[in-house]
């Protein structure tokens, strides 16, 4: 199912850490890269890539989320209470991988939408005052989101559905909560980011344990990954931390395209 080892085995290490690089400098996940990675150049079925990357993801979340933790740029607690929907969704979404259909059209749909989220992210970017970098979260900020009960109900339902595209396709979900943070919920890019990645940890944890019960994961391919991710994810998170908002802004819509174009291709791959 997942194929033989082979002489790409060694690179597995280098690829996670310079994956986890981007990932946690975008807040992206790093599926987009590791499951083609998978399929491609390891012959695994897509199934079990999407099972490995999303097993691969819970480490360099976890490792990039305690760098933004000691930068103080995580609201966590509201990061826990979307938290609640994004891991039943990728829990969710892991349960119907096996359903071709569902696959193709949330892929072309998340595809199509990200890309326009990205250019309007880029235009956003070009307008608003840019956020120096190491700004610390504002306390305020969050206790006024968790007394709103209408952005509260927003944000559970929009990441409900971004855990779903994360357990159906393995991005990590991302691509998804950035946008949702940013946009849907009025969460600064800078902090946006490392929120996601906070919460991807428990996102990625339940896709993941349905994947591992569908014995869809490979876990040492997985643990080689994460050995290159857990130093990568440290190396993204501190660059992130040097950047302003408006420069996150640019490279996370460039990393948008890329997931669109990626999400939209492997859903015609299925047509």
């Amino acid at each position: 199912m997942f194929g033989g080892f082979d002489v790409w085995e060694w690179l597995l290490p280098l690829f996670g850490f310079l994956i986890s690089i981007v990932a946690a400098l975008t807040g992206v996940g790093g599926g987009i890269f590791i499951v083609p990675l998978l399929t491609l150049l390891y012959n695994f079925e897509p199934v079990a890539a999407v099972g490995t990357s999303l097993t691969t993801i819970i480490i360099t979340s976890l490792a990039s989320s305690a760098s933004y933790l000691r930068q103080k740029s995580v609201y966590v607690r509201a990061g826990l209470v979307l938290a609640c929907a994004s891991a039943l969704g990728g829990y969710v979404g892991a349960a119907i991988t096996t359903v071709p259909l569902v696959k193709v059209w949330l892929g072309l749909i998340f595809g199509v939408f990200l890309i326009f989220v990205a250019f309007q992210m880029v235009f956003k970017a070009i307008r608003a005052k840019p956020i120096k970098a190491s700004a610390k979260v504002d306390p305020a900020f969050e206790k006024a989101f968790l007394k709103n009960r209408r952005r509260i109900i927003l944000g559970l339902f929009l990441s409900f559905f971004g855990g779903i595209a994360s357990g159906l396709l393995g991005i990590g979900g991302g691509v998804v909560l950035v946008p949702v943070l940013c946009y849907a919920l009025g969460f600064p890019i800078y902090f946006s980011i490392p929120t996601s990645m906070f919460i991807m940890i428990f996102t990625s944890i339940f896709g993941a344990s349905n994947h591992f019960q569908q014995g869809n994961v490979n876990a040492l391919y997985a643990v080689y990954l994460g050995l290159g991710s857990v130093v990568g994810a440290q190396v993204g998170a501190y660059i992130s931390g040097k950047l302003s908002s408006r420069s996150l802004s640019f490279v996370f819509a460039a990393m948008l395209v890329v997931a669109s174009v990626n999400m939209i291709l492997k859903s015609l791959h299925y047509i």
